[in-house]
């Protein structure tokens, strides 16, 4: 069995040479390492390139969440592909073999990983890594719709593996989408009678504190994902598990007596639903206007971005 890990970056020099270090020191030594770089003008790619990983590198305006990757995918050469973002740092020796160990079971060909926050994450930030990430793990399958509703599909390809033979049956990640490649990709595999797992052993750090206007632009995009994979991810609504998630927030967050994140707390949400809510009626919205409320602007540039409706 051969492992590959494939790390997205652009001006990666704060992280990538702590990053590459961690998977050289695992327990479980990848194949390799390759780097698929969006032209960074810092030391990226020698600092990569010294510690022997493969580079690849694209034009900056080329990136594309789900493209990227599986250019990146077809250069390597790997049984099972982890994909790590720039920023993740695994915290022990035992993250690769933590992270792919549930795909020794033949229904599952993905699997994701657990992220803890940095010690500068905000309280909000720390308890929305603890929510979406608990100490548990879980393998999610058609059965946990019910249950579990849109979070039945929620991956992350901050950390994740797969099997390639599932991969390119997949045909990869779906390309020119704005964000949630991973999250389509999961869907499709449970779609098709697949499970994945969530495996909590597997745990980088990583975080971001973002401000109201990063969390109203990012919940935008994720609208318009949502909107242009209806065919995928259905009529599952993910504002119940946005209402839960608050009134957890603000029970830890009146708990460590945060009054000050408490009320940043409803701003942050009215700013993610608004933009949420604009992204799924991106359609009516006109093409300039979608790209100043993106976070992701270079999605719209150059691109045929017209809404295509699942039939």
């Amino acid at each position: 069995m051969s492992i590959s890990v494939i790390i997205p970056t652009l001006n990666a020099e704060k992280y990538i040479f702590s990053l590459l270090s961690r998977i050289r020191s695992q327990n479980l030594k990848p194949s390799e390492i390759l780097i698929i770089d969006s032209s960074s003008d810092d030391n990226t790619r020698n600092i990569a390139a010294s510690l022997g990983a493969k580079i690849l590198t694209i034009k900056r305006e080329e990136f594309d969440h789900g493209g990227t990757r599986n250019s990146a995918a077809k250069a390597s050469s790997g049984d099972i592909i982890i994909f790590l973002t720039q920023d993740a740092l695994p915290i022990d020796r035992s993250f690769i073999e933590n992270l792919i160990s549930p795909l020794e079971h033949h229904l599952v060909p993905l699997s994701y990983g657990r992220q803890i926050p940095r010690d500068n994450a905000s309280p909000i930030e720390k308890f929305v890594r603890i929510y979406n990430y608990p100490e548990k793990s879980i393998i999610k399958d058609l059965h946990q719709i019910p249950l579990l509703g849109i979070k039945t599909f929620f991956c992350s390809n901050v950390c994740s593996a797969i099997r390639r033979k599932e991969f390119d049956e997949m045909g990869g990640f779906p390309e020119n989408i704005i964000m949630n490649e991973d999250m389509v990709l999961a869907a499709g595999l449970i779609l098709k009678g697949y499970k994945v797992a969530y495996q909590a052993t597997a745990t980088v750090l990583h975080s971001h504190n973002y401000g109201l206007k990063d969390h109203f632009q990012r919940y935008f995009d994720i609208g318009v994902s949502f909107s242009r994979n209806r065919q995928i991810l259905g009529d599952i609504k993910s504002e119940n598990e946005g209402i839960r998630l608050l009134n957890e927030q603000t029970k830890y967050l009146i708990n460590d007596k945060k009054w000050f994140h408490v009320i940043y707390g409803f701003l942050q949400a009215g700013a993610k639903y608004s933009g949420y809510r604009l992204g799924l009626a991106e359609v009516r919205l006109p093409k300039g206007l979608k790209k100043s409320l993106s976070m992701h602007k270079h999605f719209w540039k150059d691109k045929d971005t017209t809404l295509q409706e699942a039939l």
